[in-house]
């Protein structure tokens, strides 16, 4: 697992961060860990409300985050640093990961309600669009499993990516994988367009019968599914019903006045994801 050689966790505290933190040291055994915690800038004026003690004021709770990390972290102090920066929380981490050369970037997801998990307007959200690094979402309750990994493939470049780095896990845990090409079709548009339907259709199994031959090529375990729907829905449905331990996916670098609109299949996927999702953004 040597391309996983650093590691940045972002940790605020929260449960979801805090589990973030745990799964990683349990299961990237052999990599170094950066746990970065953000202190966000004041820019108002404290003087007017008696404060006269701005480091002082920080200090404290930023102490308090060092001290929950340092707990967590126990036993393996000897892989890991801690490091505290101060302001926009997605910038610094996406900085701190560029500086330090970390391959991955692991967040954590907040167990909110489905409908706002879909929406993503978040940190994770800034640093998944603009990062180079990897970016891997862990949610609040959620286990990493790398003996049952789902890769979502439509035929694209991001796609075989994905399963580039989904087949190196695999081969080192001796896990399976399930790749899920869905025809973003809704059902009621079937009967009217059943000819491309059926083009569509063709088009899925002909990308699971590629993935199928390189997957089975590097000696892993390979399953396929065809469904027809929303992408991320029908992705997160299988995964739920099918014990997966993780899905990858993968993410198309964005420029410009792009990066500000989110919703792709890999955000979606995010947000109703009951278990922990891989985005690759690199080689």
């Amino acid at each position: 697992m040597g391309n996983y050689s650093k590691i940045l966790v972002a940790f605020d505290g929260s449960e979801s961060s805090r589990n973030a933190l745990r799964q990683t040291l349990a299961r990237f055994e052999e990599s170094w860990i950066k746990v970065l915690i953000v202190v966000p800038t004041y820019e108002g004026d404290l003087e007017l409300v008696g404060v006269h003690d701005v480091e002082g004021l920080l200090r404290g709770p930023t102490d308090e985050l060092k001290q929950t990390a340092s707990e967590i972290v126990g036993a393996e102090s000897a892989r890991v640093n801690i490091e505290v920066a101060r302001g926009e929380a997605f910038e610094q981490i996406i900085d701190v990961a560029q500086k330090e050369s970390c391959t991955l970037i692991v967040m954590g997801r907040r167990g909110l309600h489905r409908l706002e998990r879909m929406l993503m307007g978040s940190v994770t959200a800034k640093v998944i669009v603009h990062a180079d690094s990897d970016v891997l979402v862990i949610p609040r309750d959620a286990a990493i499993g790398w003996d049952n990994i789902l890769v979502a493939t439509d035929g694209s470049a991001d796609a075989e990516r994905a399963l580039t780095k989904a087949m190196v896990f695999a081969k080192a845990h001796s896990g399976t994988i399930t790749c899920v090409s869905v025809v973003d079709m809704h059902p009621e548009h079937y009967a009217d367009a059943g000819d491309v339907v059926e083009k569509l259709e063709q088009k899925a199994k002909s990308v699971l019968e590629e993935s199928e031959a390189r997957t089975r090529s590097e000696n892993v375990e390979f399953m396929a599914h065809l469904a027809l729907g929303d992408p991320a829905v029908e992705i997160t449905n299988f995964a739920g019903s099918n014990n997966t331990g993780i899905i990858f996916v993968g993410s198309r670098g964005l420029t410009g006045i792009k990066k500000i609109f989110l919703g792709s299949v890999a955000e979606k996927v995010i947000g109703l994801s009951e278990v922990p999702v891989y985005v690759t953004k690199t080689e």
